[in-house]
């Protein structure tokens, strides 16, 4: 059926219409009269208006907002141009803003502001009413009766929706009356319209992202700002409640507001300075924030669990008493079982968290179940807040991998985490920790350290980084605005000079015991077996069957021995006099067992927690009382034995009678006597120790109170020893003579000399001295920075820090010889703690961690110098700020770099993440880290800007699509956590599973089982599976009834915080305002680059 309607479908469309009535008849005259126009869709009709002689456009506006808004204020509404205009404008940039990113579209756009600067086009505003016609008139130049034109009218508005995608309704007509009529209405409105002129056009251009002229570096300031959004601001109200005695410190204040945004926006971090910076200080400030904005909704003041080590309750207390903060409590690291309902805490902040990176401990699983217990507080839909988490620690990447994912863990889910590029965690950690232990038995020391680094550089970039708060010296004083308010509060960190050598030298033969200790130590061929602690890994297979992993507690447990051995030989040939003594009668009984023809073996000991905890001599301590008391004894005979076990043992007992009896004759102390002529002649020189202080350090508590006697037989008797065992009454002691926070009435100088175990290597303050003497060697990074920070603190008086390493050597000529030896001697000593030594320090070398001629190195922030690099612009340069702050979005240039030349990078954004996607010249796409596009991005002021290249438009595109699917991947996985279970968890799943379908389970136990499955496959508890499969172990070979095991299973579930009655955790709630993008513009490009 014929018609003169047509709707936009089976072909017949507006722009169709458009295109036939230009090929039909020579239009020159174009009028447009619409409610709604699109700047964006005028790349469709462009082509005929170069067609054309003259194109009029009449567009209508929103009268209804304008009325209402003169009756708001009072007023009656008066079609006023300037305010049409304005409108109009702020339209017209805005669709320019939200159009499709491409170039014809933008082509169309930037094609508009050349027609009506040429005067081609013109445009105006009707604001005297609301017009709601949509009209196209098409005229040829003449007028004559044959048809010189047509009319279309209906529905459609001059947009890309409309001219074609849209379901429409419209009308052609071509009888001269119709065209006459509707040409004669169009003027008159025309005569009414507000011009918009070629400068209004233009301002609109410059205004937004189709401004060619933003040049690199003001982009790079537009990407800083608005990564660091709020932060920019410095907030010094954090502090304003700090009472007398605090000096109020701006990096104090970012801290605490960093930390604040991260606890909401992932559940917990690290907090991470370095020692002597004030963690305790910044972390209470925090809890003390949350504790009054923590979101929730019933204005309810929080509740704070600290959980510190022993030694630091005091120092914690005071710092909560100072503050002010309320509703808290202290457990100590080794009594968290006490802590029965941890629901009634909504915030758990734990110092050394380091000491929990092992999730095999006991520890680590009560305090994982703490964390991940909801808090009692619900939000609207009754459902329970998740608990937030400090972790307190001054070297987080100073562990194993797989150490700081299970610190992650603590208050992440390893499979379905809230960090935007590692959302499984579980997969991330997986290859890296692969890769970790691979690298241990790599001989290659160049391999380990590159792939060392390699590993740590990707935790760094994509754990660390986001998950941490973290400032060092070398920080604050890189920055001017750090270090300025230091200096104002006359806040100078003294400067840690390089660490001085003490070689102390061995006569020729001592120097030959010396090495051939070492050599017996560590040797396995020509040396000790360690047959002592390796008993079940020589059980003839049938009794070895009841120990799981019998090979390496073996080897565990005889590393441990070996280490303490080589540990106390370094320390002072007192100690490793003792030592030596203890293992040569531990060997010589268990020779004797065999004898008697009854060897006692102890089951499994929590090796691991010890180990933790360095009390290596309490293990072996313990396994010697267990053959005592345990009653899971095993009493087994010398046939059960392999032939190799007691041949090893009696090995083992010749060359410890041998050693035993050659260092009983050896009655000089070279490093002692060294020692003491360096008290006299250096140590307590005023030019270096003008306080007449010192602090001293040994692992050994046997080397201590040895070193005390004998210096005081020297005539220095104002020594003090602390160690585990006196600690306690020791500190008041230790502080009164050695803290300068101390006030100078409460001050004593008894003592001149402080000699300390490990138990005052961490937060201690002992800054009124200022020398560090490292009697025994630390034997990694961490261990000789916490040392040191007990001397390099806020406050300290100093303007240098000392720090002496005792080193043997042999008696040989020449400094360069004398030190040759002393690292040969190091070496052997590095060699023999085994794999992970050389994999902590960043060099198979000891002296790159701080012990030879190079200090400890601190990192810079890289993140933190933009931030303040980004806060000096703006204060120096406030308007210009302001102004590039302000610059569109997808505001965009190009720039030349060769190395790259041809990619394009592009930073993105929606409601729920930013990323920065680098688009190469081949289309493959990498999504960078913050610092990375910082990288790139960054620019001088001076940099030309080029022009885009043509691939540009493509691969912005290409990153807004890699993006959108990273959205639907967020999405898919908080509807389905990945599926990629380990056989391990499968098997545990299996087993709830099948329990759940059973007749016996009601309908309570159900919801617990649905609910411990969940809790898997998001990896909540790392404990959770393997005590099922330990369960399902158990019962493998002793077979139970159904009720039974399930019973079994439930007292499993019950002890870990997954009860069904509470609703899952919402969201942490967000205090402080997230940026807000409109849905239509999501993703939404924030700047771009293309580079030629």
């Amino acid at each position: 059926m014929s018609t003169k309607f047509f709707t936009n479908e089976e072909g017949r469309t507006l722009i169709d219409k458009i295109e036939g009535v230009f090929l039909h008849k020579r239009i020159h005259f174009l009028d447009i009269l619409v409610g709604y126009f699109r700047a964006s869709g005028y790349f469709r009709v462009r082509p005929f208006v170069q067609q054309s002689g003259k194109i009029r456009i009449l567009v209508g506006i929103n009268v209804d907002r304008l009325v209402q808004e003169a009756w708001d204020k009072g007023l009656q509404f008066g079609a006023n141009p300037a305010t049409s205009r304005a409108q109009f404008l702020a339209a017209l940039s805005a669709d320019i803003q939200a159009s499709a990113y491409s170039q014809p579209v933008e082509a169309g756009m930037i094609g508009l502001v050349d027609d009506v600067a040429s005067g081609k086009v013109e445009i105006r505003i009707h604001p005297s009413q609301t017009i709601h016609a949509k009209v196209y008139i098409f005229r040829e130049e003449t007028k004559h009766p044959h048809g010189y034109g047509a009319v279309i009218t209906g529905s459609s508005n001059l947009t890309d929706a409309g001219l074609e995608r849209n379901m429409e309704f419209n009308v052609e007509l071509r009888d001269d009356h119709d065209i006459d009529f509707a040409t004669e209405t169009f003027n008159r409105l025309w005569d009414e319209g507000v011009p918009i002129g070629p400068e209004h056009v233009q301002e609109v251009k410059r205004h937004t992202f189709l401004n060619d002229s933003f040049t690199p570096h003001e982009l790079f300031i537009k990407f800083l700002a608005e990564y660091f959004g709020a932060a920019i601001h410095y907030d010094p109200s954090v502090l304003e409640d700090l009472p007398s005695g605090f000096k109020k410190l701006s990096y104090q204040a970012d801290a605490v507001s960093d930390g604040f945004a991260k606890l909401h926006r992932h559940g917990g971090f690290f907090l991470s300075d370095v020692v002597g910076l004030g963690k305790t200080l910044v972390a209470t400030l925090i809890a003390k924030r949350f504790y009054y904005t923590n979101g929730f909704i019933t204005n309810h003041h929080s509740s704070t669990l600290f959980v510190v080590p022993p030694a630091l309750v005091e120092n914690w207390e005071e710092t909560i008493r100072q503050i002010d903060l309320k509703n808290t409590r202290i457990v100590t690291t080794g009594s968290l079982h006490k802590i029965r309902h941890p629901e009634d805490y909504d915030l758990v902040v734990v110092d050394e968290a380091h000491k929990f990176r092992t999730d095999t401990a006991g520890m680590y699983q009560e305090l994982q179940r703490i964390c991940k217990s909801p808090t009692r507080r619900r939000d609207e839909l009754g459902r329970a807040y998740a608990k937030k988490v400090i972790l307190i620690s001054a070297t987080p990447l100073n562990n194993r991998p797989s150490d700081i994912a299970n610190l992650v863990y603590l208050f992440q889910d390893s499979k379905d985490s809230t960090l935007e590029k590692t959302a499984n965690l579980q997969r991330f950690f997986a290859p890296l920790i692969k890769e970790y232990d691979r690298l241990k038995r790599d001989p290659d020391p160049a391999a380990v350290r590159a792939g060392v680094r390699a590993i740590y550089e990707l935790i760094r970039a994509h754990i660390i980084q986001p998950l941490t708060v973290r400032r060092t010296r070398q920080d604050l004083w890189a920055h001017p605005a750090y270090r300025d308010d230091l200096i104002a509060q006359g806040i100078v960190f003294p400067d840690v000079q390089t660490p001085e050598k003490i070689l102390y030298r061995l006569p020729p033969i001592l120097d030959d015991l010396y090495d051939r200790t070492i050599q017996l130590l560590t040797d396995p061929a020509k040396g000790l077996t360690y047959n002592r602690y390796r008993a079940i890994a020589h059980l003839k297979p049938e009794k070895k069957a009841r120990y799981a992993q019998a090979d390496r507690i073996s080897s565990q447990l005889a590393f441990i021995m070996k280490t303490l051995l080589v540990k106390r030989l370094d320390s002072s040939f007192y100690a490793f006099r003792k030592s030596l003594e203890r293992f040569a009668t531990a060997t010589r009984q268990m020779v004797g067992m065999f004898e008697r023809g009854k060897i006692y073996i102890a089951p499994n000991l929590p090796v691991t927690e010890y180990l933790s905890d360095d009390r290596e001599e309490e293990l072996i301590s313990l396994i010697a009382e267990a053959s005592e008391t345990d009653p899971t004894i095993q009493i087994c005979e010398p046939g059960d034995f392999d032939a190799a076990f007691v041949e090893g043992l009696r090995r083992d007992a010749n060359i410890l009678e041998g050693l035993s009896s050659a260092w009983r004759d050896v009655d000089g102390d070279p490093k002692l006597d060294e020692f003491i002529s360096r008290l006299n002649r250096q140590l307590f020189d005023p030019k270096l120790n003008s306080a007449r202080k010192l602090v001293v350090f040994s692992e050994s508590a046997e080397t201590t109170d040895y070193l005390v006697r004998a210096l005081a037989n020297a005539g220095f008797d104002r020594t003090l020893a602390v160690t585990s065992a006196n600690r306690a009454e020791a500190l008041p002691v230790v502080k009164a003579n050695f803290d300068a926070r101390v006030p100078t009435a409460d001050r004593a100088d008894r003592y001149d000399i402080l000699i300390s175990t490990e138990v005052l290597a961490e937060g201690i303050n002992l800054h009124r001295a200022n020398i560090v003497v490292n009697y025994d060697t630390p034997w990694n990074s961490t261990r000789l920075m916490q040392r040191i920070g007990r001397v390099n603190r806020i406050g300290s008086p100093h303007s240098a820090i000392h720090v002496f390493n005792f080193f043997p050597t042999s008696q040989v000529e020449g400094d360069i010889e004398l030190e040759k030896k002393a690292k040969m001697k190091l070496h052997a000593f590095h060699v023999a703690m085994g794999e992970d030594s050389q994999i902590y320090s960043d060099e198979e070398d000891p002296e790159t961690f701080g012990l030879f001629e190079k200090t400890v190195k601190e990192e810079v922030d890289e993140r933190l110098a933009l931030l303040m690099e980004l806060r000096a612009f703006r204060q120096d340069h406030p308007d210009r700020f302001k102004q590039i702050k302000n610059l569109p979005q997808r505001a965009r240039t190009g720039r030349t770099q060769p190395d790259i030349a041809g990619s394009t990078l592009a930073f993105i954004r929606s409601h729920r993440r930013d990323a920065f996607i680098h688009v190469a010249a081949d289309n493959s796409q990498e999504e960078l880290t913050f610092v990375e596009a910082a990288r790139r991005f960054r620019a001088e002021p001076t940099e030309p800007a080029v022009p885009l290249h043509d691939r540009h438009h493509a691969q912005v595109q290409a990153a807004v699509a890699r993006f959108h699917d990273m959205l639907q991947e967020d999405l898919a996985r908080e509807q389905k956590v990945d599926p990629k279970l380990g056989p391990n968890e499968k098997k545990a799943l299996q087993l709830l599973s099948a329990l759940r379908q059973m007749p016996v389970s009601s309908e309570k136990e159900q919801s617990l089982l649905d609910a411990a499955q969940q809790a898997i496959r998001v990896g909540k508890f790392q404990q959770l599976h393997r005590d099922l499969n330990k369960l399902q172990k158990a019962v493998k070979d002793t077979p139970v009834a159904p009720a039974i095991l399930l019973e079994r299973v439930i007292a499993i579930l019950t002890k870990y915080p997954i009860a069904p009655d509470a609703p899952p955790a919402p969201a942490a709630p967000s205090v402080e305002p997230e940026p807000v993008v409109a849905a239509a513009r999501l993703p939404e490009i924030i700047i771009s680059e293309s580079f030629v």
